[in-house]
């Protein structure tokens, strides 16, 4: 072939392809303004809610460490401060990476079940910095933080059950009995009341920050845990009072501190929303406090600080379901009313049932959060100063929808936790040697001391 040849052909090749080709750069140049009008058109995170779920989150983790182990660490005696330290700190651990790994996807993996969340984010698969959730509005906060707010409170909430059989648990047992009740209780729980296809969500019910899903929760658990696992050695005959009620009380105001992020958190915006739930929180806890105070004047003639501080976790507890949906006013009326009710569970119907919950989990957790996510029903009403209810429903409708979704919780805990301390117990054993508990579980499970003489 000549040269004149080949460049002949080359220019008819030349030719062919720019003709084939045309089209295909017609559409590209088409679709590069589409594509980049979309990408315009995709929701960016607010960096002001951005950094203010970031400091809920930190806040939460404090609520955990050091508050609630300081909490139930001064309600206990002397001898076992460390073991419940180390009973929060390790379980609260070991959710945080259960969470990242396969309960993130077990509650909002995207399925379409009532019930369970899916596989789809199984190992954070998929979720990059880029990646979003969705808010209550038409924004969105960056994927990893709204991760990393529920992962605090899925750390959280099996901690609140240790209290209730503080003092007498083996170490192993209270953290296999936690990472298997995240698993099959609690991250069911949260998938049904939280995400989009879940059971109790579609029924309409409202639980604006955990009534449910962390209070019920871990009161119902502690108080199985208490009475399968027994009374401690001595109980009603040796001394078991609190050993630091300082400790208590620092404990308990740093939950209240931290309770601002996981309740005004819960609105996952820095809006008008956040700020009720925060007022709410103010407002209802100074309530309780003064309210529990109230009621130990007339019945025991004195008001305690161990009573304070059980108020101050009454009211936290009974305002987290409706911190975003009633109305200051309501709010005050639920800690005015909450306290009473949880100060009879603790003086009166334990005494007369007989189990020992050590830190009064059932009594205030459990109690309080069955009043808040009823009451919640109740005081949505835009007539007593809420939010209202959605389109169509009335009061009565909105309690008894309460009511439904409290019984589902209820059932669902119950069972499912009596069967893993069953399977907890065949596995490693779910209590120390009465000799173990005597010595005091700080040298027996984990060889130190937290005070010297």
């Amino acid at each position: 072939m000549s040269f004149a040849n080949l460049n002949s052909n080359l220019v008819r090749l030349g030719a062919a392809s720019a003709a084939v080709l045309a089209p295909v750069v017609a559409f590209a140049q088409e679709a590069a303004p589409a594509a980049a009008e979309a990408v315009a058109a995709a929701p960016v995170p607010d960096k002001g809610d951005t950094a203010f779920m970031f400091l809920c989150t930190i806040l939460v983790l404090f609520m955990l460490i050091p508050g609630l182990a300081l909490f139930y660490g001064g309600l206990v005696r002397a001898k076992n401060m460390l073991s419940v330290l180390m009973q929060c700190t390790v379980i609260g651990s070991s959710v945080m990476l259960a969470w990242v790994i396969y309960g993130y996807s077990f509650a909002f993996g995207g399925s379409e079940s009532a019930y369970f969340g899916g596989f789809a984010k199984l190992f954070l698969s998929g979720v990059t910095p880029e990646s979003t959730a969705a808010t209550f509005s038409d924004a969105v906060i960056p994927e990893y933080i709204f991760i990393m707010f529920q992962m605090t409170f899925a750390a959280i909430t099996p901690a609140l059950i240790v209290g209730a059989f503080a003092e007498r648990i083996k170490f192993s047992a209270a953290v296999l009995f936690c990472l298997l009740w995240v698993t099959l209780v609690y991250f069911p729980v949260a998938h049904m009341v939280w995400d989009a296809n879940g059971l109790i969500f579609g029924w309409g019910a409202l639980d604006f920050a955990g009534g449910t899903v962390v209070h019920i929760n871990a009161g119902v658990a502690g108080l199985i845990g208490a009475i399968m696992l027994g009374k401690r050695t001595g109980y009603g005959k040796d001394m078991m009072a609190p050993h630091s009620m300082t400790l208590t009380l620092v404990g308990a105001a740093m939950l209240w501190v931290g309770w601002f992020g996981f309740n005004a958190g819960s609105n996952l915006e820095a809006s008008g929303g956040a700020m009720l739930a925060t007022v709410n929180t103010f407002v209802a806890t100074a309530a309780a406090v003064v309210s529990w105070c109230l009621v130990e004047t007339f019945t025991r003639g004195k008001a305690s600080m161990l009573g304070a501080a059980s108020g101050m976790i009454s009211g936290l507890v009974a305002i987290t379901p409706a911190a975003g949906i009633a109305g200051p006013m309501g709010a005050i009326v639920m800690g005015l009313l909450v306290s009473p009710l949880c100060y009879f569970f603790v003086a009166v119907v334990k005494n007369k049932f007989g189990y020992d919950d050590t830190a009064d989990v059932f009594g205030v957790h459990g109690i309080g959060g069955l009043f808040g996510a009823i009451a919640t029903g109740i005081f949505a009403s835009a007539s007593l100063g809420g939010i209202g209810y959605a389109e169509g429903v009335t009061m009565g409708g909105q309690v008894m929808t309460q009511i439904y979704a409290v019984v589902v919780t209820l059932l669902w805990c119950g069972i499912g936790s009596i069967i893993l301390y069953k399977v907890v117990d065949l596995v490693v054993g779910l209590r120390v040697p009465v000799e173990a508990e005597r010595e005091g579980l700080d040298l027996a499970s984990h060889g130190e001391a937290a005070y010297h003489s």
